[in-house]
């Protein structure tokens, strides 16, 4: 169970002892559990929504969503969204992208990435239709943490003197790509039919956007641009099931 425990440790800020979660070794084992900690975050925060949803109107129980999604994590996603907008459109070489995403600063980009991406958040949660709500918030951050385990899978990573990415990208492999994306399509249909099959597609689709524009911009993938993805295709789902609620569903 140290694999799954590491998972939980690195992923969300639930208090456990630390030596249930191991060494740098259990790190590396933990890849596999990444869905399952997205999943048991995503029942968390879809149960906080269905109890906000009994007091407050649709806008304000989702705005505390979005804050928990956040909070749970401790922001560590966000921070990499932050420095990977830094480096990625700083117009400079592949070294200095890389010195400006380990800088622990903030730049405008950095800032500017943080505010759409929340935005974005927050209006796509606070438009899902009743039927497809529960389901859809259970799917957020179940995406996210997938699209971390694809990237580990098909992208190498950049920095030669190493970084916490390395232990995460050394263990992670198409098997484990493949059983996330098993587990996102099964979850997704279990709870929305086949609106989860479309969240699935797109951000199976977005994820791959973000490794190959990875890829051209730095070479592969750091420990930040993994937190970028995660950011970033976390809004996907919300977004199809908006769409699928306002005649995406015929298209499809």
């Amino acid at each position: 169970m140290k694999p799954f425990f590491a998972a939980v440790q690195f992923l969300t800020i639930f208090p456990l002892p630390a030596s249930w979660g191991g060494g740098e070794q259990e790190l590396g084992r933990s890849v596999v559990f990444f869905p399952v900690v997205g999943l048991l975050i995503g029942v968390l925060v879809a149960t906080l929504d269905y109890g906000l949803a009994r007091i407050f109107p649709q806008l304000l129980s989702s705005v505390f969503v979005v804050i928990a999604l956040l909070g749970v994590s401790g922001s560590l996603h966000i921070d990499g969204l932050a420095d990977t907008a830094d480096g990625f459109f700083s117009s400079r070489p592949r070294e200095q992208m890389l010195e400006i995403m380990r800088d622990s600063r903030t730049g405008p980009m950095g800032v500017a990435a943080v505010v759409c991406v929340i935005s974005m958040k927050i209006a796509a949660v606070a438009s899902i239709p009743s039927p497809l709500r529960w389901g859809t918030i259970l799917l957020i951050p179940l995406a996210g943490r997938c699209a971390m385990v694809v990237e580990m899978a098909v992208l190498p990573y950049v920095r030669p003197e190493g970084g916490l990415g390395t232990v995460f990208q050394r263990s992670g492999s198409r098997i484990h790509a493949a059983g996330a994306l098993a587990a996102l399509a099964l979850v997704g249909w279990l709870t929305t039919a086949w609106m989860g099959v479309a969240a699935w597609a797109a951000s199976l689709a977005v994820t791959l956007i973000l490794a190959a524009y990875a890829y051209r911009k730095i070479g592969g993938l750091t420990g930040d641009v993994l937190g970028a993805s995660c950011e970033i295709v976390e809004v996907v789902p919300a977004l199809v099931a908006v769409a699928w609620a306002h005649g995406g569903a015929s298209v499809w």
